[in-house]
């Protein structure tokens, strides 16, 4: 199936999931309720994305005189992409990885570790550095905010289901289901938390279509990925697991378990579909 075809469609399940979680937990105006909070949400997230990301990950906004071969080549891949040179920062961290983040393609910013620097040579940090772009281009960032938050706003309504239950509300209310409100509490955050994950490992694919196309040599990102695995696996990073869903691979540490709830696609896979091209 087509990648962008699935987002859409896992876009829409998770909304589907939030709004009948509102229903069956307290009817029509549940529904609205959870509704209003996610919008809130939504346009918190829309707005301040960037700077909640850059500030977590403690990232530092550098200029040109700090770093110019990593902002000539920035220059170079956002004309190819027609996209506006985004702004450029480093996290000092001798894993080497790297994020993009933004609202929209005029208020982007893309983040590279310091190690990155050392362990990358020319094309294959363009190749990390298209697919930071491929993101801006295709407004991943604002995907996968919307997405984290009715993830998290699905949570809050299992929350509320759980208060609920304890304090007996609405035991007397013909539209309160029990039932409804248990599902609520164990199953809609961790089907929201599959479906998230499942949106971020669609857009990772087309991000590394889109960056290949955009540096021009998928073999040089497919390089670059193999060796960015292989140093995060033996230095994971210390990050907030809430960020981990932004880097080009996984910086945390995990098993076959945590591979479930896993943000970004088999390694293996997105090598094989990059030489494929």
């Amino acid at each position: 199936m087509n990648n962008t075809i699935k987002t859409f469609l896992l876009m829409a399940a998770l909304t589907a999931l939030f709004m009948v979680g509102g229903e069956l937990m307290a009817g029509r105006q549940g529904m609205l309720i959870a509704l209003v909070i996610a919008l809130g949400l939504n346009f918190f997230a829309y707005w301040n994305s960037d700077k909640v990301a850059l500030a977590m990950s403690r990232a530092r906004e550098v200029s040109e005189a700090e770093a110019p071969e990593l902002h000539r080549i920035v220059a170079e891949l956002a004309h190819r992409a027609g996209l506006p040179k985004p702004r450029v920062y480093i996290v000092d961290s001798p894993t080497p990885n790297a994020f993009a983040t933004g609202r929209n393609p005029q208020h982007a910013a893309v983040a590279v570790t310091s190690g990155i620097l050392q362990a990358l040579n020319r094309e294959e940090l363009a190749g990390v550095l298209g697919h930071e772009l491929g993101h801006i281009k295709n407004r991943d960032i604002l995907i996968s905010s919307i997405a984290a938050v009715m993830a998290g706003a699905i949570s809050y309504l299992a929350t509320m289901a759980q208060w609920a239950m304890i304090f007996g509300g609405g035991r007397d209310d013909e539209d309160s289901n029990p039932l409804a409100a248990i599902v609520m509490m164990i199953v809609a955050p961790l089907a929201a938390t599959l479906i998230q994950m499942a949106i971020s490992r669609s857009r990772e694919y087309i991000a590394d279509r889109t960056g290949a196309e955009i540096c021009g040599n998928p073999k040089a990102l497919a390089s670059a990925l193999n060796k960015l695995a292989s140093y995060n696996k033996q230095m994971p990073m210390n990050v907030n697991p809430a960020t981990a869903q932004m880097y080009i691979v996984n910086p945390l540490s995990g098993g076959a378990i945590a591979n479930l709830f896993s943000t970004h696609p088999p390694m293996e896979e997105r090598i094989r579909r990059l030489l494929a091209m």
